[in-house]
Order: C-alpha cells, then structure tokens, then sequence
C-alpha cells in the first residue's frame, strides 16, 4: 500500500509504501520452504536439513530480498497508478513515525522526469557550416602523405638519392643522433643524460632551446649551453630550473621524401599508379571526413540553439548516473592507453557540466522527436550503415558487423535520430551559412561528432 504523492521540489516527490509484517513472514516461510528441498549441511542429506537451520542460514537474507520483493512492487505499482515517470533510482528509507501495529513502512524518495517546453524553432539561431576540397587540400594532404613515407640518409655519404647537398651542418627537418648529458649546478640529474639519442629537428619533440643549440652543429662537433625548463614541466625535479647541458653531434641524416609518381601512388593503393585516380581517391576521403566535420559542427550549433530556446528542470538523478558513465569511460579510455588509473581520484565535479548538458540534451531530443514524429527508419539505418562501409575494403563486413548486433545498429539508429532532429530543426530556424577554411575545420579541436 502507497500514500498519495507528496511533492517535496520542482521534480522531487516521495511517496510512503506500507507492508503488512503478515505478508512479509508468510512469504519468508514459503520461499524458506523451497530453500529446505535444495540445502545441503553436514550430517544430513540434501532436502533433509532441519527447517530451524535452515532459517539460521538463509533467513537474513530471504527476508530481506522478500522485502525488497514486496517495496519494490508497492512502489512500481504507485508510479503507474499516478501515471509517474521515475527518473533515476528512487532513495528508499525505513519509516519509524506515525507507522501503524502489524506493518513496516519505508519513504520512497524519488525525482520524476520534467515537463520540457521547446520554444519556437522560427526564432533560433543557427549557423550552417560550409567547407571546400580544393586542389590545394589535395595538395597539402599529398605532401603529409609523402612525409609519412620519409627515410633518411646519412648526410654527405653518395647514395642513389643524392648527399643531402654541400652543407653538412644539423638544420630543420634533418634527424640528429647525439649524445648529451645535462647538469643543475655542477651535478647531473635524473634523465638528464642520454648516448646515441636521435630526434627530428623542427619537430618540436624537444626543448627549443636544446633544438636551438643543435642547429648549425657537424659530425662530432660539440657545445654547451644552458636551457630553462618551464614551470609546468613534466618532470618535476627539474620544472622552472635552469640546468647547462653539453651535446656531441654523431649523425646528420637529410630527410629524403618520395617522388609523387607511378610508385607513390601505387603504394597508397592505386594498383595501375595512375596519378589521376590517386588524386580523386585522395579527393573522395577528403570530402567524406570535410562532410562529417561540417555536420558535427552544424549538428553543435543546432544542439546549442535548443538548448537556448528550451525550458525545462533536469533530474539530478540522472545527472548523477551520467556522471558515472563518464567517469566509468575516462577510466576505460586510460586503461586502454596504458595508464594506472587504481590510485588516480575523479572529482565528480569535473564530469558534471558536462553530463548536465548530455542529460539536458538527451530529453529535449527526445521530446522534439516525439512530438515531430522524427524516428530513425529502418531505411535510413541501413543507409548510414551502408555510407559506414564504404570507407573500408570489405563493405560486406562492416554491414555484417552493425546488422549482427541489436546494440550496434541502436548507435547508428541514435545518429540517424541526431540527424533527422538536425535536418528539421534547419528547416525551421534562422540559418546562416558560415565558410570555413580547411585547415581551421580539420584542426584537432574542431568538432567531429
């Protein structure tokens, strides 16, 4: 039995749930019964044990499971009674005042799901973004693609490639082999010291400084000079000191890139080396992630203007469990890196915005599909799949892998569901078209969905 819903906040509510102590016991008995048939102790055969030692080993724990049996119905029974919609997991607590003879009674404490107003969509501000494949994308992403492929030969030594020309000294993009020791104060420090260590220069793998006292270095010519660490430096023994190190130049190799030819386009997959074909495929694969780099940054603009029209109260319930799940992917993504993660603490504080906007977002979607019927169809599922599988080589098993698993293809109904709010949500908004350029989309801290 339920009290009526009394309404403590804007979304919080508790109900009281009573259970006669009868029903408890009479249940206990019976399931106490069924345990008898299948227990097992020492002296006695199985089903033979008496009932007394039977309670003393699984009564504790049969009441309580009989009790949660029985709260946990009266509650569910009192949600759907008063048409309720639970968000989250209600808090549970014994009820010692006001309770009557013969009956046991428990506050059940528990957030509902808000009421979420979208505003008009006609007033929202939305910004489309809009990017180019040039020849100079292709170009640029050529000359990545052939960096890749560097080798090195050692400078001044004849090879079928050239010597790396008439200057023999360490500049950028040459790789450096030496030895080097470093010392604070006269006495060397952990770290510090290295033999036959090579780096590229240019790269930024090292200290500017250290980068700055190799350049213009030969073979076997040596130098001292000191170098500040920053304050934020990693190692922290050293961070915001000034230590004097001493380098021996032992090997300059001169940075030797592929031709763009026949081979080189062979090597990136054009079976005949055709330059043309390489150019169009390379084409093809910038304009597909361009495609969904504009789309992640459209899709944010769209998710920021709901959010700035939408009026609704967020349950810190599910607040709560987002944060879990973020905390709970951060550590996975650690593990996965190679990182301890047993010792490392996660303030709550720093998933909770976060998870307050995902939250957020997540029920004014779902109410913006609901009331605008934007379900993901089962032919544009297969179509996202089949847009999936076209950047690999066997297409057939990637359909394989989404249709294969009810759990994978829900990923891809979510996306195709982000996408038709998307679409709509662009048909009704004030939208301004914003160019972007290529390098500024493809940065690392741009959006990608």
């Amino acid at each position: 039995m339920a009290t009526a819903v009394e309404t403590l906040d804007k979304l919080e509510r508790r109900i009281t749930i009573t259970v006669p102590t009868a029903d408890i016991q009479a249940e206990v008995e019976k399931r106490l019964k069924v345990q008898a048939r299948k227990a097992k102790a020492p002296g006695f055969r199985p089903g033979k044990v008496p009932m007394k030692m039977v309670a003393a080993q699984y009564g504790y724990q049969i009441e309580n499971d009989v009790l949660n049996d029985k709260v946990g119905k009266a509650f569910n029974d009192a949600a759907t009674e008063n048409n309720l919609r639970v968000a989250g997991v209600p808090r549970i607590e014994p009820k010692s005042d006001d309770v009557a003879e013969g009956t046991v009674a428990f506050n059940a404490t528990f957030e509902v799901y808000p009421e979420i107003k979208v505003g008009d969509l006609a007033t929202a501000d939305v910004e489309k973004t809009v990017a180019e494949v040039s020849d100079a994308e292709i170009d640029k992403t050529i000359d990545i693609l052939r960096k890749q492929r560097v080798h090195y030969h050692v400078k001044g030594e004849q090879s079928a490639h050239g010597d790396g020309g008439s200057d023999l000294t360490a500049q950028n993009g040459d790789r450096v082999t030496i030895d080097f020791v470093g010392t604070i104060d006269g006495v060397e420090f952990q770290g510090g010291k290295a033999d036959d260590y090579a780096f590229v220069l240019g790269e930024g793998r090292m200290l500017a400084e250290f980068e700055a006292g190799t350049i213009g270095l030969k073979v076997g010519e040596s130098k001292t000079f000191p170098l500040s660490f920053p304050a934020d430096y990693h190692g922290a023994d050293v961070a915001g000191k000034t230590a004097e190190f001493t380098i021996t130049l032992k090997q300059i190799e001169w940075a030797h890139l592929p031709e763009v030819d026949a081979e080189f386009a062979k090597s990136l997959g054009i079976p005949d080396g055709d330059l043309g074909k390489m150019r169009e495929d390379i084409k093809v694969n910038l304009q597909r992630e361009v495609s969904n780099r504009v789309k992640a940054r459209t899709k944010e603009s769209v998710m920021d203007a709901l959010i700035k029209i939408s009026e609704l109260d967020v349950p810190k319930a599910l607040i709560d469990q987002d944060v879990e799940r973020l905390m709970e992917m951060t550590r996975q993504d650690m593990q996965q890196r190679g990182m301890k993660v047993s010792d490392t603490p996660f303030p709550r504080e720093l998933f909770t915005e976060q998870a307050e906007r995902r939250v957020r977002l997540g029920l004014i979607l779902a109410e913006v599909v609901k009331a605008n019927e934007l379900q993901a169809k089962p032919e544009q599922v297969k179509a996202q799949v089949e847009e999936f599988a076209q950047s690999y080589e066997d297409p057939q098993q990637v359909l394989k892998y989404y249709f294969s698993d009810r759990s994978r293809l829900a990923e891809v109904e979510a996306l195709v569901l982000e996408e038709n709010v998307v679409n709509y949500v662009l048909g009704k908004a004030k939208v301004a078209e914003k160019s972007v350029a290529f390098d500024e989309l493809m940065s690392n801290n741009a959006p990608q969905g």
